[in-house]
């Protein structure tokens, strides 16, 4: 086993799953240092990463391994220089979770692929997502009929991944006997064309029939795979008319995929769709205090306010910038100061491209199918006014911008009608569930 080539793909792997600040922080200066019996040996600089990548990373890092070779059961981690030292790769006592604690709290089941830390319990409901975790109860409550399939989308660091894997564990506790299975849909892309090249078509089709419930993560990355796409429209049917679940998530609306063929969009379409925003203001400090909490961390209030008003729409960056905090406040042995922690906040988070208002107007004018020109005109046409109104509620509620200065970039309206337009979509939005889709969808475009 090439154990270098090995760790640089599982690497790559994980470089998807979490943020810049995380990988950078606690995975660098790690490589395999031995393979025996089953066991991957990882090296890490100090304890501190060892008991974090343990605590925190250990699924994830093991699933990868896992998908890479069979022959690997096991993942235990040793410190750097007792490598050095001692020319072994023996683990210390307190990097053997095989021996301390229980498989199921470490391991991912292979015969499901559930994270077991994926629940309900560790899910933080807020006004963001509540809508999803609702849906997702009634999944539970009556799986293979109610929202079937259940398909969720938004952008990366939402929660999807955790939403639909504690479905799956939540059907599993409440009836051990079903089969249910998570898979990305990499995973799926990957198996179909083994199977076609192998001649073994009727095992992989056999080999995904069998469960009661199918989890697939990040439908998106089947765009453009039509023979792919044909073995997924087939299997999805033979699931519904078994009453079995299927759920999925995607980054996006369905709608809104670009290579995904109409008969796929219109069996997604059958069941429930619905996406998680970014996390309001509200859900993100509920969100911080949750994650803190859960590794006994305390930070003040004020950083708290800090870190939510300045990390918008992606868990894992809040989740990162935590981990940050926590590795600052061990290394120096004292609380971080709101200062340093800005420090941090400007030094790990990239900050996102910002678009120009004309970029906005665009992607609002043709998600409503209209000229972008006519936004800009004095007209009064009902079909116009519903979107320029929602261009001035997105630069304003989004981006900040003044409303004096939104009026004059849309045909140099006054500041009042901005206002009223402001006023009357952020209203209406709480009333009007279409509306309120349709500005999450748009936010979700707008990325």
């Amino acid at each position: 086993m090439d154990t270098k080539e090995l760790w640089d793909n599982v690497l790559t792997e994980i470089e998807s799953f979490v943020s810049k600040a995380n990988f950078a922080t606690w995975f660098k200066d790690t490589k395999i240092s031995g393979f025996e019996d089953g066991v991957i040996y990882l090296s890490v600089p100090n304890t501190f990463v060892q008991e974090w990548l343990l605590k925190k990373f250990h699924n994830l890092i093991l699933r990868l391994l896992r998908e890479s070779s069979e022959s690997i059961l096991a993942l235990e981690y040793v410190i750097k220089e007792d490598v050095k030292q001692k020319n072994q790769y023996i683990p210390t006592k307190s990097s053997s979770p095989t021996k301390e604690l229980p498989l199921s709290e470490y391991y991912v089941n292979k015969e499901d692929n559930l994270n077991p830390r994926y629940t309900f319990e560790s899910f933080v409901v807020g006004p963001f997502n509540e809508l999803a975790y609702a849906a997702a109860q009634a999944v539970i409550k009556n799986p293979g009929i109610t929202y079937n399939p259940f398909f969720v989308y938004g952008n990366s660091g939402h929660g999807k991944t955790h939403l639909i894997q504690a479905i799956g564990n939540a059907v599993k506790a409440i009836d051990p006997s079903k089969k249910i299975f998570y898979f990305t849909s990499e995973k799926f892309l990957n198996d179909y064309v083994n199977s076609v090249q192998t001649n073994k078509i009727d095992q992989f089709k056999e080999r995904y029939r069998k469960y009661d419930m199918l989890i697939m993560d990040d439908v998106q990355f089947l765009s453009g795979k039509e023979k792919t796409q044909e073995e997924l429209f087939h299997l999805f049917n033979i699931m519904k008319d078994n009453n079995k679940h299927i759920v999925f998530s995607c980054d996006k609306h369905p709608n809104f995929v670009t290579g995904l063929e109409d008969r796929l969009k219109s069996r997604f379409a059958a069941g429930m769709v619905i996406d998680i925003p970014a996390p309001d203001h509200e859900s993100r400090v509920a969100i911080i205090k949750s994650k803190c909490a859960s590794i006994n961390l305390f930070i003040s209030d004020e950083i708290v306010d800090y870190l939510a008003d300045s990390i918008r729409g992606n868990i894992r960056d809040l989740e990162g910038v935590i981990n940050l905090i926590v590795c600052q406040t061990e290394t120096k042995n004292k609380s971080l100061t709101l200062n340093e922690v800005k420090d941090l906040v400007k030094n790990s988070i990239k900050q996102k491209k910002l678009l120009s208002y004309k970029e906005v107007v665009k992607i609002i004018s043709d998600f409503y199918k209209i000229e972008e020109e006519s936004i800009y005109k004095k007209t009064r046409k009902k079909e116009v006014i519903k979107p320029r109104q929602i261009i001035m509620y997105i630069l304003r509620e989004d981006f900040n911008i003044s409303y004096p200065s939104i009026g004059e970039k849309l045909g140099g309206r006054d500041h009042t009608t901005v206002i009223h337009s402001y006023e009357k979509i952020k209203k209406e939005s709480k009333v009007d569930m279409l509306l309120s889709k349709e500005i999450q969808e748009i936010r979700s475009i707008i990325g």
